[in-house]
């Protein structure tokens, strides 16, 4: 049975104390939940507090140097993050009845994303319908995964350890990693480069270049050269990544595909290994919970109708 305070709750709440809450938590702190709304810090303390009090439970831990979400915060907070997903989603669900097909794909993706069957889609979609407008935001993998769950997204593109639960995976490509110098390493110039040469050679690398993360296959490659244990440089973004090889901080690894370029100007050089290099999916992720707009099924119809008609050895670069 529902008690009486359970459905007087909803109708007593100022919703706004959700949307403040949501970017205290995301912002780590009150004092950038301000500067990102626009409001003044004492604003933002008595709309908490006033939220702690509706709901009846302590939601941050707000100490000296201490900023922690409770177990009840966590759980509003994706409450709070579905809910502003769902909200954000109405303008493009009231397009629906316009003749022109119009709306707005928010898309989520990591930074390297570089896939001609992918960009052509997007091209043909984009001339075919004019009223159509697009956002691109580039996160890590784990917030690609987190803003699909919540609802926050259209679609999201990045790499998988393991397909989330309630989501829809999809390969949308793969490419594969080589180790790379830049023009100022001392390798660079050398004439021949056996492996052995590379051993011990410091390295910058990506932060999911870990044993349970989706570039798992790329640290095995860096063990394979016996690059130095440690690395000198990291990032999540490839072209920082990319900055710092050619800048010669380290050796790194690279897509095959997304290097050739700096290659051919000679700003970057591959080096060994050339075979059995480690292959990666992209994949292009969903959520079938989700209540699409006429746009977003458009779209997503697109991309379905590219990976149909295109095998995916096609969709693998090297």
């Amino acid at each position: 049975m529902v008690k009486p305070y359970e459905q007087r709750f909803p109708w007593h709440l100022d919703w706004n104390l959700l949307r403040t809450f949501m970017v205290v938590v995301e912002q780590r702190g009150i004092s950038r939940a301000a500067y990102l709304l626009g409001l003044k810090q004492p604003t933002i303390s008595a709309a908490l507090k006033r939220l702690e009090e509706r709901t009846g439970h302590e939601l941050i831990i707000r100490k000296p140097n201490e900023f922690k979400v409770t177990r009840a915060g966590n759980l509003l907070y994706q409450e709070c993050a579905q809910i502003f997903g769902a909200v954000s989603q109405i303008p493009s669900l009231l397009e629906t009845g316009a003749e022109e097909l119009r709306g707005h794909i928010a898309i989520t993706t990591t930074s390297h994303v570089i896939s001609d069957h992918y960009d052509a889609v997007l091209h043909d979609f984009a001339t075919e319908h004019p009223k159509v407008t697009f956002s691109m935001t580039v996160a890590e993998s784990e917030e690609v995964v987190n803003r699909v769950q919540q609802n926050r997204a259209s679609l999201g593109i990045c790499l998988l350890h393991k397909t989330p639960e309630n989501l829809r995976a999809q390969v949308l490509y793969r490419e594969y990693f080589g180790l790379f110098c830049g023009k100022r390493h001392p390798l660079f110039e050398r004439e021949n480069i056996s492996l052995s040469e590379i051993e011990g050679e410091t390295s910058v690398s990506f932060q999911t270049e870990t044993e349970d993360g989706p570039l798992h296959p790329v640290s095995l490659l860096r063990a394979r050269a016996k690059l130095a244990p440690s690395w000198r440089g990291v990032s999540s973004n490839l072209h920082e990544l990319r900055r710092m090889i050619v800048a010669g901080v380290g050796i790194g690894a690279l897509p095959l595909h997304v290097a050739h370029r700096d290659v051919e100007a000679g700003r970057l050089r591959q080096l060994p290994p050339y075979d059995g290099l480690p292959m990666v999916n992209i994949y292009l992720l969903t959520n079938p919970q989700r209540k699409q707009s006429s746009a977003e099924t458009a779209f997503l119809a697109a991309c379905d109708a590219m990976m149909a008609e295109s095998d995916l050895e096609e969709r693998t670069y090297y």
